[in-house]
């Protein structure tokens, strides 16, 4: 009769698989599903044999990153959840036209829900994790070993519970557990970006090894893009015990470095200063570069005479960079600088009209660039009345010079799913606001309660989702007051909850009178339409931000998603009338519930009426 949707996170492991199967069919076998049929799965030792040259006969060592609870980790990241978004319209601002996205809840589980709406269609992604300072650790997720068993697996206790060394917490469980949080975030993060896109993580010393070896694993190390150091701190830390440290890095990843263009910067006062003029050459300011190269070539390897009468030779193993012939032309045309008193060593003049008008970025940026923790502070502070509610955001300043770097443009998406103070909101809006760019973002938060003895918690915050929206609400404001600019200023809330759908796997017998009365409908009393279109758009893979409408038809209440993309009617026993009008308006996508049609012959009815009215329709129910 009709599909039904699945109304769950994207199965990863079955879709892996199926990619699998285009290139080695024959590592594909069928295993028990746990509920009397089968599935496909992968013969492991088959594929090893496939990717290997020489004969495989077990696990050999060989160069990895591991830790333990890592194959539990990789297995988290494939698992699928019973879990939906739901639509928190009194939050939102500008709900019916915003393309922006605020989601409240577990990124992890957030990550999973967006796989089939958002695959390869993130530009940029911008996350700033919990740095691992300490054992107060927010993301306890539901793969991470207890304690006994860790010390076990790690090696710091015996079977018999023996003690193998001291001071455990610094031996292992405490980078395990960090790495076991990461891992499958960004395994899920690549699966979102496109294939020019980029990823920027930023870090401390703490785990920057580790970091760069695990997205080497999951990016591959031929993406990685480079390791940026951000002059955070502007002044030092008297009471450090060793350094004081007054920078953190900022990985930078490609999903193919192939695909992705780095955006270069526009050219700053200070780099045009460096240009001069001092003999006064009408085409204006230039500057010298070397010019001699090591590559050595016998053609290139003449001697000079300066103005002077001072030979001169290319360093030993080098040559210069231009022929004999050409050098004589750069000279008569007053491109070779020999220095004041024609004696120095020749080099070739770059005049600053003929360079490009951007320039490369480099891997140190330092604060008076791209502002610093207190200018990140300072920030938020003006925004909410010169109060400090949040410790530690980034600036502004930093998130913008990303999103540049990332050649975001257009209506590009770009994902920060530790969202915290949404700088990352903030900057994308700022930057809209200055080119007129259409950018959307997608911020990604855990309702961290806030403590009681915070100003924040005082200020009535209860969690730090509540302070993110109201920055971006504030931040909105302000950036329309400055720039008058028409930009998107809006964004739409959802809140990561359980399925809208009730949980009907029992079998027979474990069914009593009760049950069967209430599973009459298989969704849960308290949700309403726009909960159950949400899910929907996430399950048939489409974009959160498309327009949605509701409107009735005869009394029975119709949502529209982007004109006739995808229409839906979720009441029960629906009149045929409706059912004609619905298909009048020829939608590429016709979603029901089960209880909308009185019985098969009223199912099989709708399936008639479509052919005949709107026979490309895909037809669909929950």
């Amino acid at each position: 009769m009709f599909e039904k949707l699945n109304m769950q996170s994207k199965a990863l492991t079955q879709h892996q698989i199926e990619q699998l199967a285009t290139l080695f069919p024959n590592v594909i076998t069928e295993v028990a599903d746990g509920h009397g049929g089968l599935k496909k799965a992968v013969d492991f030792t088959l594929l090893q044999q496939e990717l290997s040259d020489v004969l495989v006969d077990g696990v050999k060592e060989r160069y990895q990153l591991m830790w333990p609870g890592k194959r539990q980790a990789i297995l988290t990241a494939n698992e699928q959840i019973n879990k939906t978004l739901r639509p928190v319209k009194e939050d939102s601002v500008d709900w019916d036209t915003t393309k922006n996205i605020y989601i409240e809840g577990d990124n992890l589980e957030a990550l999973k829900l967006l796989q089939a709406s958002y695959m390869n269609k993130v530009k940029c992604i911008y996350i700033d994790p919990p740095y691992n300072t300490s054992n107060n650790f927010i993301y306890y997720d539901t793969f991470k070993q207890d304690a006994e068993e860790y010390l076990v697996e790690s090696g710091q206790k015996s079977e018999l519970g023996e003690k193998y060394r001291p001071n455990l917490e610094t031996n292992g469980r405490f980078h395990s557990d960090w790495l076991s949080m990461m891992y499958p975030r960004l395994k899920l993060a690549r699966n979102l970006l496109r294939d020019d896109g980029v990823i920027f993580i930023s870090i401390d010393d703490h785990e920057v090894d580790n970091l760069t070896k695990m997205c080497s694993e999951i990016f591959g190390e031929q993406n990685f893009v480079g390791n940026v150091i951000w002059q955070r701190a502007f002044s030092p830390k008297n009471d450090a015990k060793y350094f004081s440290a007054s920078h953190d890095f900022i990985l930078v990843y490609a999903k193919d470095i192939e695909m992705f263009k780095i955006g270069k910067l526009e050219r700053t006062e200070e780099a045009n200063s460096r240009y001069k003029n001092p003999d006064n050459d009408p085409r204006g300011p230039w500057g010298s570069g070397d010019l001699s190269v090591k590559t050595y070539s016998v053609k290139y390897d003449y001697p000079i005479y300066t103005p002077s009468g001072r030979v001169v030779n290319p360093p030993h193993g080098s040559c210069w960079r231009v022929s004999k012939e050409k050098f004589k032309e750069l000279v008569e045309d007053n491109r070779i600088w020999f220095g004041e008193d024609g004696s120095n060593v020749p080099r070739l003049k770059r005049f600053l009209s003929e360079v490009q008008d951007r320039i490369i970025p480099t891997t140190i940026w330092f604060y008076d660039e791209v502002g610093h923790n207190q200018e990140g502070r300072q920030e938020v502070k003006k925004i909410f009345d010169d109060r400090g509610y949040f410790d530690g955001p980034k600036p502004v300043r930093l998130i913008s010079k990303i999103l540049r770097i990332a050649n975001c443009s257009n209506e590009d998406v770009i994902l920060d799913f530790f969202s915290g103070s949404a700088t990352t909101a903030h900057a994308v809006m700022q930057l809209n606001a200055e080119d007129g760019g259409n950018r959307q973002y997608i911020m990604v938060q855990l309702p961290e309660i806030t403590k009681k003895e915070s100003e924040a918690h005082k200020a009535g915050y209860k969690n730090i989702c509540e302070i993110g929206k109201e920055r971006i609400r504030r931040a909105a404001k302000k950036i329309k007051e400055e720039t008058n600019a028409e930009i998107d200023y809006g964004f739409r809330v959802f809140r990561v909850d359980s399925s809208n759908m009730k949980d009907v796997f029992y079998t027979p017998q474990e069914l009593v009178q009760r049950d069967l009365l209430d599973l009459t409908t298989n969704i849960k009393e308290d949700r309403t339409g726009d909960d159950l279109l949400i899910q929907v758009l996430l399950d048939w893979g489409l974009e959160l931000s498309l327009p949605l409408s509701t409107t009735t038809i005869d009394g029975f209440e119709i949502h529209t998603v982007a004109g006739n993309l995808l229409v839906a009617c979720f009441d029960t026993n629906i009149a045929e009338s409706v059912i004609e009008k619905i298909a009048a308006l020829k939608p590429e996508r016709a979603l029901f519930c089960d209880s909308s049609f009185a019985n098969d012959a009223a199912k099989l009815n709708v399936t008639e009426l479509f052919k005949r009215i709107s026979p490309d329709t895909e037809i669909k129910v929950i």
